[in-house]
């Protein structure tokens, strides 16, 4: 029987137990399982080699992402980490030109080191990436929307053109979920989630989460997974798969709060700028509509200069000041001193990314709460006239 996503996110992956016939999957809170005899396993020996709860996450999130093998890891830098060690000294990533800063740290401070390079590409602009590759680029690192200025790729036609020149294309699909994005079924061979965000959506769990459809590919990710031990423990298995079940309805809400927001904000001559792809004058609206179910419920402005952002942030009274995203909570933060201060600041201000650029985080609160608190927050922060 052929599931819609909103039952897949109930059903998918290993429903309930069959040993107890419970409804929810057990948390295995095992470290290691009896053995009947030498190399006689039950199909488990070893919780960071496997783990019955995390499997049931790992099924889950391979159905919702319409791929065939899913990992899961402690966090979404795991589940980068072990993407990334793919490449051996010499290869090279060709990366969107606005990225979470954690993946620009890793990138630039860990995996340089080890002779493995990057360049950075508006990859928005297909012309731009093309001139990008060359021999040494094994892959093209994309995420759309971008974070954190909303940047959109066509994953499509950057797919085409990664398969054409023999590199692998990795989409971070954090920012939409499976539930509103689906970047395999659009030619990526790895899909990467922060599990933290949106897929848990309650900020009470850290976690990552790979999806390849490539065999090969997967054997080789699943050795890195047990190689390198980042795995994801089986009570925040648990409590993912628990999230996953109400992200139908939690992104409903949160798309819907997200539209009204970035409307009532670029009408409300407060700010320069909006960034959201759902706004019909937004550069990536087109694509976006052409390739994903809704436009998220990430957005970014700018305020205008007359208002003090440090001030804006200390004004917020029911909006929360603080790192993540995706939460049932709104939050904001600032991302030149928070989110993605790892990226020097000449690269900052050269892709966009400006001291009074807000993130926001769109939580499922009510939404004329969330811009009555925008509204005083703002006007409060004005600047003193010299």
């Amino acid at each position: 029987m052929s599931l819609k996503i909103d039952s897949v996110l109930i059903h998918g992956g290993i429903d309930g137990d069959e040993t107890t016939g419970a409804v929810s999957v057990p948390v295995y809170q095992t470290s290691t399982y009896k053995q009947d005899g030498l190399g006689q396993t039950r199909g488990w020996e070893y919780s960071r080699t496997g783990n019955p709860t995390r499997a049931a996450l790992e099924k889950l999130i391979a159905d919702l992402e319409q791929g065939e093998y899913g990992l899961a890891f402690a966090s979404g830098l795991a589940a980068i980490n072990t993407v990334l060690s793919l490449f051996k000294a010499g290869d090279k990533l060709v990366v969107s030109d606005n990225i979470y800063g954690g993946t620009f740290r890793i990138l630039d401070n860990v995996f340089k080191n080890f002779g493995i390079t990057y360049k950075i590409v508006d990859t928005s602009d297909l012309d731009k990436v093309r001139e990008a590759i060359d021999e040494d680029v094994k892959a093209i690192y994309v995420e759309s929307p971008a974070n954190p200025l909303l940047t959109v790729t066509d994953i499509k036609a950057i797919s085409e053109i990664s398969h054409e020149f023999g590199k692998l294309l990795i989409v971070d699909n954090t920012f939409l979920t499976p539930y509103l994005q689906r970047p395999l079924t659009l030619g990526a061979d790895i899909v990467i989630h922060s599990g933290t965000k949106y897929l848990g959506g309650h900020s009470d769990t850290i976690s990552g989460l790979v999806v390849v459809n490539d065999k090969k590919l997967a054997e080789r990710l699943y050795y890195l997974q047990n190689a390198i031990g980042g795995v994801l423990a089986p009570w925040d298995s648990f409590l993912v798969i628990r999230g996953i079940k109400t992200l139908g309805v939690r992104m409903e809400r949160h798309v819907n709060n997200a539209r009204r927001i970035a409307k009532w904000l670029a009408e409300s001559g407060y700010v320069s700028r909006v960034y959201y792809p759902g706004l019909e004058n937004d550069p990536g609206f087109k694509v976006q509509k052409k390739q994903a179910d809704g436009p998220g419920a990430m957005l970014s402005f700018v305020l205008n200069e007359e208002y003090d952002y440090r001030r804006f942030f200390k004004n917020l009274k029911l909006i929360t000041l603080a790192e993540s995203l995706g939460g049932v909570e709104s939050l904001v933060c600032h991302p030149a001193s928070m989110t993605h201060a790892a990226i020097p600041a000449d690269i900052r201000k050269e892709v966009g990314i400006v001291d009074e650029l807000i993130r926001f985080s769109v939580g499922i609160e009510d939404a004329d709460d969330l811009i009555a608190d925008l509204k005083q927050a703002i006007e409060n922060s004005k600047k003193a006239v010299m």
